[in-house]
Formats: C-alpha cells, sequence, structure tokens
C-alpha cells in the first residue's frame, strides 16, 4: 500500500481545544476548554501566538474552490490557493500570529486575530 492509499484509508481527527469569542473588532477572546488548563502555562501578556483555527462557516462549495483571484480583486491574476492567504482552502484551517492582552483562568484576550466567532481553535504555539 502506497502512502496515498494509506491516508485516504486512515481519517484523521481534530478535536478543537476551544471556541473564539468576538469582544470587538480588535480583541477576541480564546475561550480554551478548562481540560487544556495546563497547557497554557507560560503564556503571558505580550506573547506572540499562532492560533491555528477552522474556518467553520466555509462552504462546501468555497472547500473546492483550488484557483481565486487573491483578495477577490478581479484586475489581478488568478492564482492557487496555496500560493496565497485566501480562506477558499481544501481544509479551511486558518493561521494568524496574535499578541495576548490578557489572560483569565482559560481566556486569553487577543489582538490581531482575523477568525469569525464562534470558529474552533485546533491549536495554538508560540509565534515568538
Amino acid at each position: 500500500m502506497n502512502t496515498r492509499d494509506a491516508l485516504q484509508k486512515k481519517p484523521m481527527k481534530i478535536q478543537p481545544i476551544g471556541r473564539v469569542c468576538a469582544r470587538s473588532d480588535d480583541e477576541k477572546t480564546l475561550e480554551i476548554e478548562d481540560q487544556y488548563a495546563d497547557a497554557l502555562l507560560g503564556v503571558e501578556p505580550g506573547d506572540k501566538l499562532q492560533v491555528l483555527y477552522w474556518m467553520h462557516e466555509l462552504t462546501a462549495e468555497g472547500r473546492r474552490r483550488l484557483r481565486v483571484h487573491p483578495r477577490g480583486d478581479t484586475a489581478r491574476p488568478i492564482q492557487g490557493v496555496f500560493a496565497l492567504r485566501s480562506p477558499m482552502r481544501p481544509n479551511p484551517i486558518g493561521v494568524t500570529v496574535v499578541e495576548v492582552v490578557a489572560i483569565q483562568g482559560t481566556c486569553i484576550v487577543v489582538q490581531g486575530l482575523d477568525a469569525l466567532d464562534g470558529s474552533p481553535i485546533i491549536d495554538l504555539k508560540n509565534a515568538g
């Protein structure tokens, strides 16, 4: 069995670790599940984090689109989505570097997140 066949027969499971809650245009809260509280040890205000999240409102049609105009600008030539930061993706995983503003228990207030309210958070990584 080749690698391609193995990947197609073995499903991947991604479990959210929390969700995004919009506070304002500038700030959002990452509401992390209590079971992951220990993973937040060492995260401090001022830190930069990569937030990986699931773009939960992307439609099946959007996931099938593999070529788009950059930023929807039809004056620019079409490119493949892997060459862009387009939200159109086969797997709608978003990644944004944010700044930690405050931490209250398992809630992290951040600036710079482009995720929508309710987006499931897949993972957090130090971007420092």
